[in-house]
């Protein structure tokens, strides 16, 4: 089987496309899994093919990431309009990260919004890899009837629900098809010695021959070439079907690639597990890419016996019993089978790096509507992560509630009704709360004795400390200046822990941070002291002092890190100010042309809002990377009004 991934925007007309590529000499058959990833098989030129149809969203480009990781070939689908171009921009950069050889086909010819070399131009500022127009369209008047070959130099006019029909280049096109044509064999003889000879002696080079060297620059991953057509009206499928056949890779040479990274030798790498899923009673479902032979239930696959293999559409055994080399196939009872992830027989190694879905930028609390089903979210979260890496899972901080990282509004919805759908668990959805911490301003000196007696042994411990500013970002620490033993030095270490329980929460009702103590003094008894009372009188000490010392709110600062397209770098500027931002400059992008990485520190209570203005400013295409950068002091109505909230919410509980 050859296996090839459809992807691009959305309204670009894949899954048309996969549907009439699918249905030249056959009935295809088709399913689609629960994160809408559709999989079609089909037979075409005597070869069996499985076609991998993306989800056309930004946030769901991760599973495009996936498909990639078993595809032979890929095709970029796009639209017309040169402007939308940029939508395409992170296909293109995933494409390339991966190394898949890519055909790119202009969709929606019919429907013209653009010169064909104008969205070519536009496009190319997005890809290191030449596109090299392999046809142009045929015009009459605004309409495009058909396409002229630039190899073959043959014309074709489009027939609504039928093959295409043989025509002579029009004339008022040939002088365009001869400029193009130098044009393409002029890119190709790049990687071509002979037919640079031809070239430079002016002689003309053999259709066959072209068509041969055109097929290995793409085997090699060298070029993208560019065919259109109108998948709505079947213009241009037979064409680029047969572009597939004859020019695209097989498996072996998909294994070679995934291989070359060093971390598993071609020989022991037995498959890859590129999408999985969970289905109502039933459970995990894995669909994996097989390199070898013989494939099938029982079989050792990552360590472990491999279960029942099944035909991806139906759900059924697969009709010979055990999958080829090349077969794209389902498995259930394999839970040991991660995903993305390269299989061998002994071991699952973790897929090339550019199968990350980007860092997941919105933020929510899931809250289940039933406190029963407390302990089964977290699990459930779990089980969710392990087949969607767009996902992260943790706990808030305080609260201990489940904090769920997603791509977008839209995968948070896909969630949250796969958790319902699926696992039986309904969840609500709220913005976490925002992290603030406290400090002091001024230093304070104190002098507080701890004493209790209760019939038995008493409780004593006097100690006097001095609590003071550190700062930014030195943390909690403590001193000691005590003289001639008032203190005893086995009492010290409990003052210490004391001083540093105290921190836990200050006079706002927040972990306070950036504080010195120093124990200066004390006095203790022969019975009654203690570390429980050394430890309490510094405590409460310590208390007392961060109660006169002037707290101050403190907002957490994050670093940003923001990819997108240069053309929306200087739109970023007036929107990080807007947040009260601090913009740290951008640089181009080494990875990925086109693109700039654009650096800034935020508060932390404006990263929710970033992401979605960052989606409506960039056409769903930023995204954005945090980490933690520093506390900062926050003053005025706003602080007030945090630190008002802060102490309802303490007295709430």
């Amino acid at each position: 089987m050859r296996c090839f991934t459809v992807l691009g925007p959305s309204q670009t007309g894949k899954s048309t496309l996969v549907d009439k590529l699918g249905s030249l000499e056959g009935s295809p058959r088709k399913s689609v899994s629960p994160y809408g990833l559709g999989l079609t098989e089909f037979e075409f030129g005597g070869e069996a093919w499985c076609a991998l149809d993306t989800p056309g969203s930004g946030e769901a480009i991760a599973h495009a990431h996936h498909a990639l990781l078993a595809s032979d070939a890929c095709i970029l689908c796009v639209s017309t309009n040169p402007e939308e171009a940029v939508l395409a921009a992170p296909y293109l950069r995933a494409i390339e990260a991966s190394g898949t050889p890519c055909i790119l086909f202009v969709n929606k010819m019919d429907e013209p919004r653009g010169r064909l070399r104008d969205v070519v131009a536009a496009l190319q500022d997005y890809s290191n890899h030449t596109l090299i127009l392999r046809q142009i369209p045929i015009r009459e008047g605004d309409k495009i009837v058909g396409s002229c070959d630039l190899i073959s130099e043959r014309a074709w006019r489009y027939r609504e629900g039928q093959p295409s029909s043989l025509i002579e280049i029009p004339p008022d096109l040939i002088e365009r098809e001869h400029e193009a044509r130098a044009e393409l064999l002029e890119h190709l003889s790049e990687f071509d010695d002979w037919l640079l000879e031809e070239l430079i002696e002016d002689r003309e080079p053999a259709t066959n021959a072209v068509y041969a060297i055109s097929s290995r620059v793409l085997r090699e991953n060298r070029i993208i070439p560019v065919l259109v057509g109108a998948a709505s009206h079947s213009n241009g499928i037979m064409r680029l079907m047969k572009a597939l056949r004859h020019e695209a890779p097989q498996a072996d040479v998909l294994r070679k690639r995934l291989s070359a990274g060093g971390s598993i030798s071609e020989s022991a790498l037995v498959a890859v597990g590129f999408h999985a899923y969970h289905r109502q009673n039933v459970g995990k479902t894995v669909l994996v890419r097989a390199f070898t032979d013989g494939l099938k239930q029982g079989t050792m696959l990552a360590g472990a016996r491999l279960g029942p293999v099944q035909d991806p559409g139906t759900g059924k055994p697969i009709a010979s019993g055990a999958a080829s080399a090349g077969d794209v196939f389902a498995t259930v009872k394999s839970d040991h089978l991660p995903v993305p992830s390269l299989l061998g027989a002994d071991a699952a190694v973790d897929a090339p790096n550019w199968t990350n879905a980007p860092t997941p930028m919105m933020e929510r609390i899931l809250v289940p509507s039933s406190e029963r089903d407390e302990t089964k979210l977290s699990e459930t979260l779990a089980k969710l992560a392990e087949t969607d890496r767009g996902i992260k899972v943790a706990q808030e901080e305080g609260t201990g509630a489940q904090l769920i990282s997603s791509q977008g509004p839209v995968h948070l919805r896909d969630i949250c009704r796969t958790l319902a759908e699926v696992f039986h668990v309904d969840v609500s959805e709220k913005p976490p709360s925002p992290v603030y911490r406290e400090t002091i301003s001024k230093s304070s000196d104190v002098h507080y004795r701890h004493r209790k007696q209760t019939g038995g042994a008493g409780q004593f411990a006097d100690v006097k400390l001095s609590v003071r500013p550190n700062g930014r970002g030195e943390g909690f620490s403590f001193a000691e200046t005590v003289k001639g033993g008032a203190v005893p030095r086995n009492f010290i270490p409990a003052v210490e822990a004391g001083a540093r329980e105290a921190m836990d929460k200050g006079p706002l009702g927040l972990r306070v941070i950036d504080v010195g103590v120093t124990l200066t003094d004390g006095q203790h008894h022969s019975v009654d002291s203690s570390e429980f009372a050394f430890r309490a009188a510094g405590k409460m000490g310590v208390r007392d002092a961060l109660a006169q010392a002037s707290s101050v709110l403190m907002q957490p600062i994050y670093r940003v890190e923001i990819k997108i397209p240069s053309i929306y770098s200087g739109s970023l500027v007036p929107i990080i100010s807007s947040f009260k931002g601090q913009v740290l400059g951008f640089d181009r992008d080494d990875k990925a042309k086109g693109w700039d990485i654009f650096r800034a520190l935020i508060p932390g209570s404006a990263l929710d809002e970033l992401a979605r203005t960052l989606r409506s400013a960039t056409q769903g295409i930023g995204t954005f990377a945090k980490t933690f950068d520093h506390f900062e002091e926050m003053y005025g109505k706003e602080a007030d009004a945090i630190i008002q909230a802060q102490g309802a919410h303490a007295n709430e509980h």
